[in-house]
């Protein structure tokens, strides 16, 4: 199985340009599958995999309480993965072809208000080059409203400090996001303070922020900096890297900026993706005008 899995992966890598999370995710949910399978039916055959053998792996997903999102995402993976062994003619049939996903009801996106982001943004106050570097991924982060994927993999090159803008690389294409006054000068203090001693023996790296260790800093890494500058800033709510992209997105859309815009600086595909950031009013004006305009 685990080889098929593999074969799957790289498929998916080589043909449709996937992201490297979206390789973990599906590699991650097609091996606990298969453990499950294992474990409950003694499948050892692909071609005896039955539809109601997955519908039971997702039955026991939804009975330890797995949200819509995630049991959603590990039917897109059956439905991805056995579609490819039914294309390449490991299968002659394909158990997942008709699973449905659950209906997921959209969420407004957690933000936090300007307040809330001046807090969180003065916690790394002291000037050692751990909090100097925290300093300015936070500011850039919310500057930018770069995924916390492309903040941590940033080069030095990748930064033009005089023009004041950031060049952020995904797989298709790359785009140029300003920054301003604040998260300049925190990013100016870090390369003169913080980061060649981060660097320790790596003097040759370009990455711009290494972790304590001279290298690349993991998703995780990040995510339990913002966790803990969250909980010393006294915020509530369950804060995140994304958090900041989207209170980036919304203050900006707030404040009157054009969406098409805002699209082109967080790097969305489809301007409906953006649309979720437009206030309730503009929503609703949109909405009217969609049901009722004869060319919509």
């Amino acid at each position: 199985m685990q080889r098929l899995i593999e074969e799957f992966i790289l498929k998916l890598h080589s043909e449709k340009n996937t992201s490297s999370n979206t390789e973990v995710s599906y590699k991650r949910d097609l091996t606990k599958l298969f453990i499950y399978l294992n474990n409950s039916y003694s499948t050892d055959n692909i071609s005896d995999i039955t539809k109601e053998e997955l519908e039971g792996y997702i039955s026991s997903l939804e009975t330890i309480g797995r949200a819509p999102t995630t049991i959603s995402r590990n039917i897109a993976s059956m439905k991805a993965f056995f579609g490819y062994l039914y294309q390449e003619g490991y299968i002659t049939d394909n158990p997942a072809s008709d699973m449905k996903s659950p209906k997921i009801e959209k969420k407004a996106p957690e933000i936090l208000s300007i307040n809330e982001i001046d807090d969180l943004l003065k916690q790394p106050s002291r000037n050692t080059p751990k909090e100097l570097r925290d300093k300015s991924m936070l500011e850039l982060l919310y500057a930018t409203g770069m995924r916390v994927s492309e903040l941590i993999t940033l080069k030095v090159n990748d930064v033009n400090i005089n023009y004041e803008f950031v060049v952020c690389h995904d797989r298709k294409r790359d785009r140029q996001i300003p920054f301003g006054t604040e998260a300049k000068n925190a990013l100016v203090a870090y390369l003169k303070d913080g980061r060649e001693s981060l660097l320790g023996e790596n003097k040759d790296s370009d990455v711009l922020y290494p972790n304590c260790s001279g290298r690349e800093m993991s998703r995780q890494g990040f995510w339990k900096l913002i966790k803990a500058y969250g909980k010393k800033a006294g915020i509530k709510s369950d804060i995140t890297p994304h958090t900041l992209r989207h209170s980036f997105a919304t203050h900006l859309v707030e404040n009157g900026a054009d969406l098409k815009a805002v699209q082109q600086m967080l790097g969305h595909s489809d301007i409906s993706t953006t649309q979720m950031y437009m206030t309730p009013a503009s929503r609703r004006v949109r909405e009217v005008y969609e049901k009722a305009h004869p060319k919509a």
